[in-house]
């Protein structure tokens, strides 16, 4: 068997590893099993990421991204704003003043939304890194793939060079 020839498994990661294949890692056996059946290895890191997430995942996303824009933050100050102009003393003759400064319940309110929106954020930053971890896993993939690849041609093109330098002799 040259080593132009289609080879196993076992052989490649012998060949182009340095390893027999039962001290491959998984990720260097599923590389391996591509290279050897001629499959792609690139996969897109969200669809993967998208297909494990729940609907609380879904809802903390959604939440991050609202509580994280200028929208939210340019709404939140114009609420903050009417509270305490309401509750200053300046409509005093409206008879609508609820929260007297020092404004005790809007405190309240805002340690409230605090405590509820920080964990959501957390996780939404927890998938955030879970699927940059997939992507990192998957260029890995790649990377080893065409490292591998490379490898062979390489012996392809060594293996032409002596044939053609045997055929000039």
């Amino acid at each position: 068997m040259t080593k132009t020839t289609k080879r196993s498994v076992d052989q490649l990661a012998i060949d182009l590893l340095g390893k027999s294949i039962e001290s491959v890692n998984d990720f260097e056996r599923r590389v391996l099993d591509l290279v050897h059946y001629r499959k792609l290895v690139s996969r897109d890191p969200n669809t993967l990421a998208d297909d494990e997430e729940s609907f609380g995942d879904r809802m903390a996303d959604k939440v991050a991204s609202i509580g994280g824009s200028w929208g939210f933050i340019f709404f939140f100050a114009f609420v903050l704003a009417a509270w305490m102009t309401l509750n200053s003393g300046v409509p005093e003759a409206l008879g609508i003043r609820f929260d007297p400064y020092p404004f005790i319940f809007l405190n309240l309110c805002l340690s409230t939304l605090a405590a509820v929106q920080a964990p959501i954020i957390m996780m939404s930053q927890n998938r955030s890194g879970e699927r940059d971890r997939i992507a990192a896993r998957l260029d890995y993939e790649v990377n080893l793939r065409n490292e591998l690849e490379i490898m062979r041609l390489h012996e392809k093109l060594d293996a032409l060079a002596e044939q053609v330098a045997a055929s000039k002799r």
